[in-house]
């Protein structure tokens, strides 16, 4: 039996452990220790540190595995291009998983591909270059983290002394001894999803973002058709396959994060794995197919490519996560709603009696819709 390796072991990634399962392929789940579910369904565990790319390849070689994969996270996309490449498997190579995995050095690789960025971007490494850096950027600026996600380690700062605060609580959350400072410019945020096999975009799908205001903004809903689809679709597509060859990416899934201002789109950021918050829900419906099947079939070189063959419904559709605006610990869940043809899932990522957080970004949400 042909056999996948999966890093991640939330229920982010539970779909593609359930799709794998369906294909006929085993799954080994990498994941440090803890009370995930995927690993009750796993064929294989390995408890392994998954943005360890050493560790990893160690792993995928004692488990003997066909491909690998991920969704929904960042932390492991490093550790997928070395495994690919050293294991020759289908997947990205292990300088675009590298630049995938660090914003500065995408944001390098960006600027050498000749792309324009909308913003005046500063790698800093103490106060005192961050004090310099200030000197030269306009307020509000954004502290960022390199090698998180999900608004983790994302500061915006109005003022000097807004920025000296937050600066040691970006360095605390990031793995690097570095950070970002730049310019923060206010447009219009949206995002793209895409694969790409053997060179070959094999769809590329724009929509609108819905953002919850906070130190920066953070997506918490998603809707397609791209409400400017028919003015700047076109020149979306465009400036993702600029992206993508920037980076080399190829034989993945891409989630790319886009700022449309005064009529241009500018790329911010893009990695190789499918896009969280109901992003592989929101592909599967429009196209009318299991996005999780096409990422399975990808890594396991299994000709993903004929699931987006078929006329597509192109079928409109929207999702929001379920968030709390204040914190405590969780009495019961009352859902009173009928399951109809328009709500395709309601579903919640908490039980009664676990602590909730007010929503501040990605790890707080509580279900989606």
């Amino acid at each position: 039996m042909k056999k996948l390796m999966i890093l991640g072991a939330s229920y982010s990634q539970l779909p593609l452990y359930k799709t794998a399962k369906k294909l006929g392929i085993a799954t080994v789940a990498v994941s440090t220790p803890g009370d995930w579910p995927c690993f009750d369904i796993a064929d294989e565990c390995s408890y392994t540190d998954i943005s360890d790319p050493e560790a990893v390849l160690k792993s995928a070689r004692e488990h003997s595995i066909d491909g690998i994969t991920t969704c929904c996270l960042d932390a492991g996309i490093r550790s997928i291009g070395y495994v690919c490449e050293r294991m020759g498997v289908k997947g990205l190579s292990a300088q675009s998983g590298s630049l995938c995995g660090d914003k500065y050095y995408m944001k390098e690789a960006f600027i050498k591909g000749g792309r324009q960025l909308c913003k005046n971007i500063i790698c800093i490494h103490n106060r005192e270059e961050l004090e310099a850096a200030l000197d030269q950027l306009k307020f509000p600026v954004i502290l960022k983290a390199v090698d998180l996600m999900g608004s983790r380690g994302l500061f915006r700062c109005e003022t000097r002394e807004e920025a000296f605060a937050r600066y040691p609580d970006t360095m605390a959350a990031t793995n690097r001894d570095y950070c970002l400072v730049e310019e923060f410019i206010q447009g219009q945020m949206l995002g793209c999803e895409a694969m790409i096999s053997n060179g070959k975009i094999l769809f590329c799908l724009p929509n609108n973002i819905e953002n919850y205001e906070s130190y920066v903004p953070t997506p918490i809903g998603h809707s397609v058709p791209y409400d400017k689809q028919d003015t700047l679709g076109s020149e979306v597509k465009r400036q993702l396959e600029l992206a993508v060859q920037a980076l080399g990416m190829d034989n993945c899934p891409v989630n790319c994060d886009m700022m449309e201002k005064d009529g241009k789109i500018y790329v911010i950021e893009i990695t190789g794995r499918a896009g969280g918050n109901c992003l592989p829900e929101m592909v599967s419906l429009y196209y009318d197919i299991d996005y999780y099947e096409a990422m399975v079939r990808l890594a396991m070189d299994m000709n993903a490519e004929r699931l987006f063959e078929k006329k597509s419904p192109c079928t409109a559709n929207l999702s929001h996560i379920l968030t709390s605006d204040r914190s405590g610990i969780l009495k019961q869940i009352h859902n009173d709603n009928e399951m109809t043809d328009n709500i395709v899932d309601l579903s919640f990522n908490v039980e009664s009696g676990e602590e909730i957080r007010k929503y501040e970004n990605g790890r707080d949400r509580i279900g989606q819709v």
